[in-house]
């Protein structure tokens, strides 16, 4: 596609990052009218003349005068399946289904190659923050060392009333299912899915590693309690959900998703509601902080168009890393130091400290603070996340092997 040939778009799904989109669009004039069908599952007025809209995706994929694909729905599988049909059918796409991504990420680069065309996903990670793009061209050298964020801005949203409004976690859920912050099943959000497919993304943007998500340490804050909450504003610190990458010694690389103690010096510390925030360390520059929306139609919308503004300039990911440096290892054995909160002492048997810095037993609610094996709590996570009665937050200290 030449800079000079027109954007032919076909949109699928019109739910509120859709909708966002085409407003964005509307006030663009370079792309205004560039999007000629949607295709949705059910018919409903949408306050949108009817013949834009189309029900079945052979509409949009067949269609030779469509030549760019924007994917904005929720289900992966389907996501999935329309997306490498446009991609084998020479179409470009533009994709915010961090899910779909995460899990398809060795096949979704093989096809691009094959077929010659690009697939743009910068929405799918961190919202309107430009972080996929900053990686891949600003941060294409062999200097970075971690990037560590809030990466979800449903949990942030619901850790924030909690902390800094006294909110029960139950009320702040609540609300923030009421603002559509959280699904009706906010696992997905607050149990750190979404966070772990944007880290493995993030990741191979960073160090140019695909890693199966299965196998990544993922644990949320849904089994957090008024103890946890009060321990971490009497050591002044607030609770968040982070994720990070970090490169270690001989070309290791270790991940994961946990609850954070975050002191009050942290550039994390003061992201707040559906805000995200990314820290990029590098050994030459230290540190560099993005901040901005997470979520929402909008700044979704606005990462979404500028997605599609690229490949008007023929803009493809040339995933630097992955082609032109020396391959990363995944690390799982790292030790890194976690606080248990844990309800019965039974908990214990389910992990191996190494080394253990504090320890309180009261009548309800104890905590161990000490060093475990990554591998350790990636191979309990299941068994950790389904135990009410406990709860895990990383220091944010490690040893690095």
């Amino acid at each position: 596609m030449t800079s000079q040939q027109k954007i032919n778009i076909g949109l699928f799904g019109f739910g509120v990052v859709g909708q966002g989109l085409y407003d964005v669009i509307s006030q663009s004039p370079a792309l205004d009218k560039a999007i000629s069908k949607i295709c949705v599952k059910n018919k409903k007025e949408r306050g949108l003349p009817e013949e834009l809209f189309c029900y079945d995706a052979n509409d949009i994929l067949n269609d030779p005068e469509i030549n760019t694909v924007v994917e904005l729905i929720n289900d992966s599988q389907e996501a999935y399946q329309i997306v490498k049909t446009a991609l084998s059918k020479g179409k470009n796409v533009v994709s915010a289904n961090k899910k779909m991504i995460a899990e398809n990420m060795k096949e979704m680069i093989e096809l691009q190659k094959k077929h010659n065309v690009s697939l743009l996903y910068e929405a799918s990670a961190c919202g309107s923050i430009p972080v996929i793009r900053s990686l891949e061209e600003y941060y294409d050298n062999d200097l970075l060392l971690s990037v560590t964020g809030i990466l979800n801005g449903s949990s942030n949203y619901i850790l924030s009333k909690v902390f800094d409004h006294n909110k029960l976690y139950t009320e702040a859920l609540k609300e923030a299912q009421d603002l559509g912050f959280a699904e009706a099943d906010p696992s997905f959000d607050v149990d750190g899915f979404d966070s772990l497919f944007k880290l493995i993304i993030l990741t191979m943007h960073s160090f140019g590693v695909v890693i199966n998500p299965d196998e990544v340490l993922n644990y949320g804050i849904s089994n957090i309690s008024d103890f946890d909450i009060r321990y971490a504003r009497e050591k002044g610190f607030k609770i968040k959900l982070v994720g990070q990458v970090e490169r270690l010694r001989d070309k290791k690389i270790t991940l994961f998703v946990l609850p954070r103690f975050v002191a009050r010096d942290k550039y994390i510390y003061s992201v707040e509601d559906e805000f995200n925030g990314v820290v990029i360390k590098g050994l030459a520059y230290d540190k560099q902080f993005m901040f901005g929306k997470g979520a929402g139609g909008h700044p979704t919308g606005s990462a979404v168009l500028s997605d599609i503004t690229a490949l008007m300039h023929n803009y493809r990911y040339e995933y630097k890393k992955a082609n032109y440096f020396e391959g990363f290892n995944y690390f799982k054995d790292g030790a890194i130091e976690i606080y248990l909160r844990y309800n019965h002492p039974d908990v214990l048997k389910l992990i191996d400290f190494q080394s253990v810095s504090e320890a309180y037993q009261g009548p309800v609610h104890s905590y161990k603070i000490g060093f475990v094996k990554l591998s350790c709590l990636i191979q309990k996570k299941e068994l950790l996340r389904n135990n009410k009665d406990l709860f895990i937050a990383a220091t944010g200290k490690s040893l690095n092997y």
